[in-house]
């Protein structure tokens, strides 16, 4: 049964916060080992919708078999060190872990989609972030082979950061940014492509900006400072102030500090089991 009052909290842990959006009643009994629950105030922008409302439950799991599954999504800038914390889960632990298909949006027949976005976004904003929406599209359908998968990014921050901001930066015709639009309204309402919890590796623009020189990838070699200030400030706007879209999941806020690509691991064990603690608790109360 869903209780009647709606809310977002906020729970913290060493080094991380969790912001959640989901229903809460004030009966319900909370034993997570988390050492603060809160609210934070109202977004301010009412046009997004709650994570929690009837149509899109926050906690909704995916199912194979009568199993239970779990999907992570890790969030964040370009460079901000997510394929560092997935190889991390890859190598010692058993979940599993699938990366961005950024081989396939390189070589697509022979075609370099990525790289003719970059040189020219205006021209190639459409046609990449048409195959990014197919193939992350695959990434989240794919049958799982463990009960928890943690993925990186999503078809939601495909959408809500990346399309974004080539409409938002005049990149994309208004017609082009529509279809795909009508494109992902269709793909969330007809297909399975929940998550259970968000990850965000909250690493500053400049920080960003150095480790994409260091690591010297060809196509991120024409993108400037201008263009991981843009995309920061779209997370910061759809994951923390919650005032652009809806957020599909709770939200696990990492801040990535200076000389620092991955949190420690035992911090990430401890962090991570609490919050498969919260999930249990949250999923029994939305049912």
């Amino acid at each position: 049964m869903w209780c009647m009052q709606s809310l977002r909290h906020r729970l913290r842990l060493p080094g991380f916060q969790l912001w959640a959006a989901g229903p809460l009643s004030a009966s319900c009994s909370w034993k997570t080992g988390f050492s603060e629950l809160r609210r934070p105030a109202s977004p301010r922008d009412q046009r997004c919708a709650m994570a929690g409302s009837s149509q899109h439950a926050s906690y909704k799991h995916l199912e194979n078999g009568g199993e239970k599954k779990t999907v992570i999504c890790i969030e964040g800038n370009i460079a901000s060190g997510k394929t560092t914390c997935l190889d991390y889960f890859a190598k010692n632990t058993g979940i599993e872990v699938l990366t961005e298909p950024v081989s396939k949006w390189r070589n697509v027949r022979g075609h370099n989609p990525l790289a003719l976005m970059y040189q020219d976004a205006n021209r190639w904003g459409l046609t990449l972030q048409t195959y990014v929406q197919l193939t992350m599209l695959d990434r989240h359908t794919k049958p799982m082979i463990s009960p928890i998968r943690m993925m990186e990014r999503s078809i939601h921050s495909a959408k809500y950061i990346f399309v974004e901001n080539l409409y938002r930066s005049g990149k994309m015709p208004e017609v082009d940014y529509v279809i795909l639009t009508e494109w992902f309204d269709w793909i969330v309402k007809n297909m399975n492509v929940s998550i259970d919890l968000i990850v965000y590796l909250q690493t500053s623009p400049g920080m960003c900006y150095q480790r994409l020189k260091r690591r010297c990838r060809e196509e991120e070699k024409v993108i400037p400072m201008e263009y991981l200030e843009a995309i920061h400030q779209l997370y910061e706007d759809w994951l923390i102030n919650q005032t652009l879209f809806k957020v599909p999941s709770p939200v696990l806020v990492q801040e990535t500090k200076p000389g620092t690509a991955c949190p420690e691991a035992h911090i990430w064990n401890r962090a991570i089991g609490r919050v498969f603690s919260y999930l249990i608790t949250a999923s029994a109360v939305v049912r």
